[in-house]
């Protein structure tokens, strides 16, 4: 299994490219910006985009869902408590001068304990709202990507449309922190001094 973290724009977002070499499927979970840098990863291993994936659907993660679906005629999927923001004037104009000008797609909506295929592998979702309503980590082969959910040193604003701060918290300690403590924390924005972290370690702030 192959994952690239990769730093794209100006709010220092984390991509995230997770592909099973075996089958050349992958998925991207929040492509924000910096296309041409997110495809040449992809083309990188020859990989095939079967699905995008957002953590959360504020617009600095989806601003390139329109593009990548586009590109790759890639699936994209959401929670439904999310799905709202898609719609969001500012969401739809950056994408629009993005490129994903008139592209029209559907959204499959996960919930908690969905199971997502990338070749024989297969990313559980955890809904940790907090964030936002619809806010989700996706857990793979020991590996949890959690969005704006918690960071390597702090968490996600609480104070947007639908954030809730002891919410955040309620999903830190009992659906994070209760994974091993191996556990590799792979965050969605570049906002402490380390790209990564593990369960271990944030188990040192939060309980």
């Amino acid at each position: 299994m192959v994952i690239e973290q990769i730093l794209v724009g100006h709010m220092a977002v984390f991509c995230y490219l997770i592909g099973d070499e075996e089958s050349g499927e992958a998925v991207l979970i929040d492509p924000a910006s910096d296309f041409d840098r997110i495809m040449s990863f992809v083309d990188k291993y020859n990989f095939t985009i079967k699905k995008i994936i957002n953590t959360h659907g504020h617009f600095d993660h989806i601003g390139g869902n329109r593009y990548f679906i586009k590109k790759t005629g890639a699936e994209l999927l959401i929670h439904e408590r999310d799905y709202f923001f898609l719609n969001k004037s500012v969401s739809r104009f950056l994408e629009f001068i993005r490129g994903g000008r008139a592209v029209k797609f559907d959204v499959r909506f996960i919930d908690d304990g969905d199971e997502i295929c990338v070749g024989k592998h297969a990313i559980k979702v955890i809904h940790t709202p907090g964030h936002s309503p619809g806010s989700i980590c996706l857990y793979i082969d020991g590996n949890l990507f959690t969005g704006d959910t918690l960071f390597t040193e702090g968490t996600g604003r609480t104070d947007f449309r639908g954030g809730c701060q002891e919410t955040i918290i309620d999903s830190i300690r009992n659906r994070i922190l209760s994974l091993p403590d191996e556990t590799i924390i792979w965050p969605g924005h570049h906002y402490g001094r380390f790209p990564v972290s593990t369960v271990k370690e944030q188990k040192r702030y939060y309980l």
